[in-house]
């Protein structure tokens, strides 16, 4: 389960605060369950979900997390530029405690990623869609209670999207998932339920087509 209680968030500019971009964001996220994030381009999706995952943290507030929650998938951050994407991967397992089997957890990640000899080339080379690849497979290759995804199934030729979204219908049984995606056919697939983002506030939705209709209806406004 994940408890967001009275979000705020705001990031510095050159002239100081800026706009909240969200505020007093409030909701509960039951086990297991997908939920897509919608909003207009620059409403804090990307935002709320890594204060969710942990990688950025709320001006005011909390995020509760009663479950091992992933990195968002898609997110470039959290890479080591100057490393490998193997060595990348092997930190990545030893920190997760999976020192006895990294061979086969980094042949995983390799195999997943496709990304070929670049897997043994720095970070700082890769194209974002490459540091994404290698984000989703990293993530795969642990066992989480909630997965969190930021555009992946944009990321990549068509054979790889469909890979992708296989491994999201895979996770439906054992673990939950939280989405940002611009595609509705694509929130529709993997959602349930939605959260709407709407000048910095969340609203929450039991079905993924309510939360959708309630973001076109103010784009008709």
């Amino acid at each position: 389960m994940i408890i967001a209680k009275d979000v705020h968030k705001r990031y510095l500019t050159d002239h100081g605060p800026g706009r909240w971009v969200l505020q007093g964001v409030n909701f509960t996220i039951p086990p297991k369950l997908n939920v897509g994030l919608i909003g207009a381009n620059g409403a804090g999706k990307s935002t709320l979900l890594q204060i969710v995952a942990g990688v950025d943290h709320p001006n005011k507030g909390s995020v509760e997390r009663q479950c091992k929650v992933s990195w968002p998938m898609g997110f470039g951050g959290g890479l080591q530029g100057s490393l490998t994407g193997r060595q990348n991967s092997k930190f990545v397992c030893r920190i997760h405690g999976h020192e006895d089997d990294i061979p086969d957890r980094l042949a995983f990640i390799q195999d997943f990623a496709e990304i070929g000899d670049a897997f043994d080339h720095p970070i700082k080379s890769y194209s974002s869609g490459m540091k994404a690849r290698l984000q989703f497979a990293m993530s795969l290759a642990f066992d989480f209670d909630v997965y969190i995804s930021d555009e992946v199934t944009s990321v990549g030729d068509a054979a790889f999207r469909n890979k992708a979204a296989a491994a999201f219908k895979n996770l439906a049984d054992k673990a939950g998932l939280i989405m940002v995606a611009h595609g509705e056919a694509t929130l529709k697939q993997f959602c349930s339920a939605g959260i709407w983002i709407h000048d910095g506030k969340a609203h929450w939705f039991d079905q993924i087509d309510d939360a959708l209709k309630a973001y076109k209806d103010t784009l008709k406004k």
